[in-house]
């Protein structure tokens, strides 16, 4: 498995986030016998729960009150980060993205059997904020404000979490 990290700026309506967007390259097998809840399994093992199954909206959109991870059980997605001027990033079966809070994204394209597991952190309720939302001053506080996740959703205690979030979480 491998990861990249990529951080978003405050586009002045999607606020991003310091902390980086992590795209977790082969997070499960693809071909395992039921990648769905192999994705399930693995982040509720790591402290992630609140799963849901779907896809991912066709509109820019972020959560202000929590982290997300989304596991791609099965197709592919071409899914722009960051707001307008984000970075398009294509994922596929087998992948998964930790979107810090306030990061934007929506969906360009996907194949038709796309699905998609997401989780938040333990304790932690997503919103859903759409661009242009009001209260842009309370939506970054709250942002700022949500705390790290105990643990990585994909390599536990260790992983990216270690390496990209929490030295970036003691200059916020």
């Amino acid at each position: 498995m491998r990861s990249e990290a990529v951080v978003f700026v405050d586009d002045g309506d999607i606020p991003n986030n310091p902390l980086p967007l992590i795209v977790y390259q082969g997070a499960i097998d693809p071909v395992s016998p039921d990648p769905a809840v192999a994705f399930e399994t693995l982040f509720q093992r790591h402290g992630w729960g609140g799963s849901w199954r779907n896809g991912i909206f066709p509109f820019h959109h972020y959560h202000s009150t929590a982290h997300e991870v989304l596991g791609i059980a099965a197709g592919e997605a071409e899914v722009r980060f960051g707001g307008e001027d984000g970075q398009t990033l294509t994922v596929r079966a087998g992948d998964a993205v930790l979107i810090p809070a306030g990061v934007g994204h929506k969906r360009i394209s996907a194949t038709h059997d796309l699905l998609v597991i997401g989780a938040y952190p333990g304790g932690q309720r997503a919103d859903l904020m759409r661009e242009g939302a009001e209260d842009k001053a309370g939506i970054r506080r709250r942002v700022n404000a949500v705390p790290l996740p105990g643990a990585d959703p994909v390599l536990g205690e260790g992983g990216p979490i270690a390496e990209y979030w929490r030295p970036v979480s003691r200059h916020r």
